[in-house]
C-alpha cells in the first residue's frame, strides 16, 4: 500500500526547514501502513504559520498513498469556510460530516480525511467524530481503523514561533528542537482557543490525535530554496540572481533580529514572477 520509501524521500528533498515534520511524518505513517489491523486510524494535526509546508505535506500523503495528490475520489478535503460557513448550524454540520466520513469509509477504508483551517472550524463540529478516532467498538466493523485524519491550522504558531526564536537567539541550531518540546504547549493552545474547531474538544481530552506536528518558522535559507525549486520547475535553475532577489524581497520578522519570513513560502513564485 503506497510508496512510503517514495515518500520519505519526497519529504526530505522537498520540505524545507522542517525536520520535526520530515520526521514525524515519515515515521508516523510507516507504523501506520505496516499494520495489516490497526487499532486505530492515524490522526495527524499540523500547526505553524502560513507557508511552512503544511497543505504541501498532506499533498505529498495524498501523492504517495493514491498516486494523486488532491484528485482521488479517496481524499477528502474540508474548508470550514466553504463547507461549515455559519456557526449556528453546528448540529446540522455535524449530522452531514459524519453521514459523509460513514459513506466514505465504507466506499473505500484507507480513505484521507483533510480539515484545513481548524481556526475557522466552528467548535463543536468536529467532536461528532470521537466515535471513528479512537479505538471504539461501536463503529461498524473495524475497517475504520485505516483511515488517516488531518487537520491543519495556524493556532499554535505563537508557541512555535517563540520557540525557534529562543533558540535561535540561544546561537543553538533549529534542528535541536525536538517534538517533547512543543506537543504540550500546542496542545493547550489549540485546546482553550474559543475560535478554534478544537475548543474544549474531547478529541484533545481524551488524546485521539496520533500527533501535534508543528511547523516552524522559514529563515532566508529556506526562502531561497524555495525560490529555486519554483525556478528549476520553470527550466531556470541557473538564476541565483533571482534567487537571492526573492530572498531579500520578503518581509521577516521580528523587527528586531529579522530571522524569519512573515509568510513563509507563501508569496515566493508571486515573487520569482516579479524578478523573472
Amino acid at each position: 500500500m503506497g510508496d512510503m520509501s517514495g515518500l520519505e524521500w519526497d519529504l526530505y528533498k522537498n520540505l524545507y526547514g522542517q525536520h520535526l515534520a520530515q520526521d514525524t511524518v515519515s515515521e508516523e505513517v510507516a507504523n501506520f501502513l505496516q499494520k495489516e489491523s490497526p487499532d486505530r486510524p492515524l490522526v495527524l494535526s499540523f500547526h505553524g504559520g502560513s507557508g511552512t509546508g503544511k497543505t504541501l505535506v498532506s499533498a505529498m500523503l495524498g501523492r504517495h498513498l493514491y498516486g494523486t495528490a488532491m484528485g482521488s475520489p479517496y481524499i477528502h478535503q474540508f474548508v470550514p469556510t466553504l463547507h461549515f460557513p455559519s456557526p449556528d448550524r453546528v448540529q446540522q454540520y455535524r449530522l452531514e460530516l459524519k453521514d459523509w466520513v460513514q459513506g466514505n469509509l465504507t466506499a473505500c477504508a484507507r480513505s484521507i480525511f483533510i480539515f484545513d483551517e481548524m481556526e475557522n472550524m466552528p467548535p463543536g463540529v468536529i467532536d461528532i467524530l470521537k466515535p471513528f478516532l479512537g479505538p471504539s467498538h461501536t463503529v461498524f466493523g473495524t475497517n475504520y481503523r485505516k483511515a488517516i485524519y488531518i487537520f491543519i491550522s495556524t493556532i499554535g504558531e505563537e508557541v512555535i514561533n517563540r520557540m525557534a526564536l529562543e533558540t535561535r537567539q540561544a546561537g543553538k541550531e533549529r534542528e535541536e528542537i525536538r517534538l517533547v518540546d512543543l506537543e504540550d504547549a500546542i496542545s493547550q493552545a489549540v485546546f482553550n482557543n474559543s475560535r478554534s474547531g478544537f475548543f474544549h474538544s474531547s478529541i484533545i481530552q481524551e488524546k485521539l490525535l496520533t500527533s501535534f506536528v508543528p511547523f516552524l518558522p522559514l529563515g532566508r535559507r529556506h526562502v531561497e530554496r524555495c525560490a529555486r525549486r519554483e525556478l528549476c520547475q520553470r527550466g531556470e535553475c541557473q538564476r541565483t540572481d533571482v534567487v537571492e532577489a526573492v530572498g531579500g524581497a520578503v518581509v521577516y520578522m521580528p523587527e528586531q533580529g529579522q530571522h524569519f519570513s512573515s509568510k513563509g513560502c507563501k508569496s515566493v513564485p508571486a515573487k520569482v514572477n516579479l524578478f523573472l
